[in-house]
C-alpha cells in the first residue's frame, strides 16, 4: 500500500500546477461525498453520535459555573432562539482584541468574563459539548460568516495561508481541496474542505473534534509544524473556511468518515 506521501505527491502531479477557486456555483458540503450508510447516520438524530455532546451541552448551558455562580441560561435564555443563526457568523470580530475569535474562544471568553470561571480545554468534552449544543441551533442556517468589513484583512491573512504550500509534501490546503476534489486518498474521498457541520462526529475518531483538530491533523498529514490551538492562524483559516462556504446550510454535528 502507497503511503500518504506518496498518494499526494501523485495527486499533486495529476492536479493542476496551480490552484483555482471552486466557482460559487459548485461548491458542494462534504455530506454529498458520503456514503449512504454514513449519510443516514448523520440525518437520524438517534443514531448520530455527535447529539451526545449535544445533550452534554445542553445540561452545560443551564449548570451554573464560577464565582459568579451564573448559567449560560441566566444570561441568554433559551439557546433555541437567542442562538439561532450564531455559529453561522463565527469567526467573528472581537472588539476586545482587535481580532476575529471562533466560537469555542467566545465561550472561553463569556466565562471568564460572567461566570467568572476557568476557561475550559481546547479539545475537551466540555467545551466540545458546548459548542456543539449551540451550533446545533444553526442547524440548517445559511453560514454568513465574512459579512462585517473588519474581517477582511484577516480573510486574506486566511486565504494566503490557504494557498501557501508548506511541509516536507510542499503542499497547500488547495491542492487537494480545489485543485483535486472528488478524487481519493488513501481510500478517502477528498472533499471541498467546507467546514459547515463542526464540531463533527468522524468514524476515524471515534469522537467528536472541533475544526482546528481536522486542521492540525492536515497539518501533520502533509509534514508540516501544526499550529497550537487557538492560535491565530488557525482562527484566520477557520475564518477564510467559513467565508469559503458563505450561503451554505449550517449541519451541526454532522458525521464524517
Amino acid at each position: 500500500m502507497r503511503s500518504f506521501g506518496a498518494i499526494a505527491a501523485a495527486l499533486l502531479v495529476a492536479g493542476a500546477v496551480g490552484a483555482t477557486e471552486i466557482p460559487q456555483a459548485e461548491r458542494r458540503s462534504g455530506y454529498s461525498f458520503m456514503k449512504p450508510d454514513t449519510k443516514a447516520m448523520q440525518d437520524e438524530d438517534t443514531a448520530n453520535p455527535g447529539m451526545l455532546w449535544v445533550l452534554d451541552g445542553e445540561a452545560l448551558w443551564k449548570r451554573k459555573s464560577g464565582a459568579a455562580e451564573k448559567a449560560c441560561a441566566d444570561c441568554h435564555g433559551d439557546a433555541r432562539t437567542s442562538m439561532k443563526g450564531v455559529a453561522a457568523r463565527y469567526p467573528a470580530f472581537d472588539k476586545a482584541t482587535g481580532r476575529p475569535v471562533d466560537l469555542e474562544q467566545r465561550i472561553n471568553s463569556c466565562r471568564a468574563g460572567h461566570q467568572q470561571a476557568t476557561p475550559l480545554a481546547f479539545e475537551g468534552r466540555e467545551l466540545l459539548a458546548l459548542t456543539a449544543f449551540i451550533a446545533r441551533q444553526s442547524q440548517g442556517v445559511p453560514i454568513e460568516t465574512g459579512a462585517d468589513p473588519q474581517l477582511a484583512p484577516f480573510i486574506a491573512k486566511g486565504r494566503e495561508l490557504y494557498m501557501q504550500r508548506q511541509g516536507q509534501l510542499n503542499l497547500g490546503c488547495a491542492n487537494c481541496h480545489d485543485d483535486n476534489w472528488d478524487k481519493r486518498l488513501a481510500g478517502s474521498a477528498i472533499t471541498q474542505g467546507h467546514p459547515t457541520g463542526y464540531p463533527l462526529y468522524r468514524l476515524e475518531w471515534q469522537s467528536l473534534g472541533s475544526l482546528q483538530r481536522r486542521l492540525r491533523a492536515c497539518m501533520s498529514g502533509i509534514r508540516a509544524q501544526a499550529y497550537d490551538y487557538g492560535a491565530p492562524e488557525l482562527v484566520e483559516l477557520e475564518l477564510y473556511l467559513m467565508s469559503r462556504a458563505r450561503g451554505m446550510p449550517m449541519e451541526t454535528p454532522a458525521v464524517r468518515p
